[in-house]
């Protein structure tokens, strides 16, 4: 009978013991997901908390979209009309902006214009004029446009203006780096 006693004991306090490493790594877990999420929601992916704010501010090309924090937004040349081609490592560059429902339009802004069309992964993305929209990973300050003219995942990326049509720069940006210093005459 003491046999089986100490077992139990041995056994409950084994079990009290680990709870609270459980605890922990649930815990670090969790917060881990959230953070992840949340950052990726910030840079323009993730799950859409409300409808998609499209606005215009001027750049260096004039008028152009932007969304709530007057970061650029680009159209994809790859894209069918009303639909995303921008998936997989694409949209980890190229961010679709996200939106629960039809966005809504600031100053200068043709709310007519505004839509969503649906990704493969069920969320929605808001369209202008029937492009799709996205923010580029490396534009991380209001008004920077390194993303217009690329050339990359098989399309050319151009800033929108408020008409819906793409903005072109008179040189166009070059996918290729420029020589390391020390090459060349």
């Amino acid at each position: 009978m003491q046999r089986r006693t100490a077992t139990r004991t041995v056994a409950t306090s084994r079990d009290r013991s680990s709870r609270p490493a459980v605890l922990l790594l649930t815990l670090a877990a969790l917060l881990t997901a959230t953070a992840v999420l949340a950052a990726h929601a910030r840079a323009g992916g993730g799950v859409a908390q409300s409808r998609a704010l499209v606005r215009v501010d001027s750049g260096s090309l004039g008028r152009m979209l932007v969304n709530a924090n007057g970061r650029t937004l680009y159209l994809f040349t790859r894209d069918p009309r009303g639909k995303s081609a921008c998936t997989g490592t694409c949209a980890t560059f190229w961010h679709p902006v996200a939106t629960s429902g039809k966005p809504r339009a600031a100053h200068g802004v043709s709310a007519s214009l505004l839509g969503t069309t649906k990704r493969r992964d069920g969320r929605l993305q808001a369209t202008y004029d029937g492009h799709a929209l996205y923010t580029f990973e490396l534009d991380t300050k209001a008004g920077q446009m390194h993303g217009e003219g690329l050339n990359e995942f098989g399309g050319k990326w151009y800033a929108v203006s408020p008409n819906g049509t793409k903005l072109v720069t008179s040189t166009p940006a070059s996918t290729t780096p420029p020589p390391a210093p020390g090459y060349g005459p």
